[in-house]
């Protein structure tokens, strides 16, 4: 569908009633509650998937604020424990206070850091807007000095840094960095990052082959077939692939709960068929499942920042047949 289509799609979503955007979104978002992420997760677990879970929730204004994220995250690990789910968490740096207070957001995320450390879950720091990009970066690499491992983040295709920062991450941790590379949602500037489709995509790859060069573990988070291809035919000229221990010899060990070296991530309710042949095919695949009240907020600023989501809307809207979650 054409960017004008795609735009047209979610003018007109954003202004319709709460009700028709919940309506569009229950397919993307778990729910409201702990209890209905679960849900989703037991269901789509029989489909060989394992998950990522992100607690909704805007930008905060106060440090305050930040108490109820570190207060849900805590009882969703319970929840993860307790029924028995193949799940790390994905979480917002912001929603922990790190733009108001560094010492005091860092504080919080360490300590819900440590909290899935004892677990044995591993917790990805979702990549935001260019603000936050070197701060994230930093709280890993502070992590990981203080013997938190378990952590990683995110890095974004379509900026111009993102290359640099594979490098940077490399030196700083070796094989111990762990990736989620996807092309990005933000719209950033034009003096920062790339705004054409083929040059994003192209920017990804390149992303792509740089973190398997470099014996990092590599979440592939793309539901585009020229990236997922790609990466495909990269990990095939490392040797990688379903069931074959990752023969990379600056890998490192092998990592709990993980795939062999890499794994292919997809958001909830979308390109389903995709995920289904990924992981029939012995793939490992993760499901990012994002829930809480904040659905809304989370539903009307996704489709404001990349309105490309609205040919997928449209999609889902018009032949709902064609992408079962």
């Amino acid at each position: 569908m054409t960017g004008w289509f795609s735009r047209l799609v979610v003018s007109m979503t954003i202004r319709m009633p709460k009700w028709f955007v919940g309506w569009v979104s229950r397919r993307y978002v778990a729910g409201n509650t702990i209890e209905d992420a679960i849900k989703v997760m037991q269901r789509l677990s029989k489909e060989d998937a394992c998950f990522t879970v992100d607690v909704l929730g805007e930008e905060i204004s106060t440090m305050a604020e930040a108490q109820y994220f570190y207060d849900e995250y805590s009882r969703l690990i319970e929840a993860i424990i307790s029924n028995n789910i193949d799940s790390d968490l994905s979480i917002k740096p912001t929603a922990f206070g790190l733009l108001i207070d560094r010492d005091k957001g860092y504080q919080n995320i360490k300590n819900l850091v440590a909290m899935a450390n004892d677990h044995g879950m591993f917790v990805r720091l979702d990549m935001e807007d260019h603000r936050v990009t070197q701060a994230t970066i930093d709280v890993v690499v502070d992590l990981h000095k203080e013997g938190l491992t378990n952590v990683g983040t995110v890095y974004q295709g379509r900026l111009f840094r993102t290359l640099d920062d594979i490098d940077y991450l490399e030196n700083k941790l070796g094989p111990a960095a762990d990736y989620r590379i996807c092309k990005g949602i933000y719209l950033e500037p034009e003096d920062i990052a790339h705004s054409g489709y083929h040059e994003i995509v192209s920017a990804t790859n390149a992303s792509i082959d740089k973190m398997l060069a470099a014996g990092a573990y590599c979440a592939i988070a793309s539901h585009d077939k020229p990236v997922i291809n790609h990466a495909l035919s990269a990990l095939e000229s490392h040797g990688m692939g379903p069931n074959i221990e990752d023969p990379r010899k600056n890998a490192g060990k092998p990592r709990k709960g993980k795939g062999p070296g890499y794994e292919f991530q997809m958001l909830l309710g979308v390109r389903g068929p995709l995920r289904r042949k990924l992981a029939a095919k012995g793939h490992k695949t993760r499901v990012y499942v994002p829930y809480g009240e904040k659905w809304y907020e989370y539903s009307i600023r996704r489709l404001q920042e990349n309105p490309t989501v609205g040919a997928q809307v449209a999609k889902a809207f018009l032949m709902p047949w064609t992408n079962r979650p």
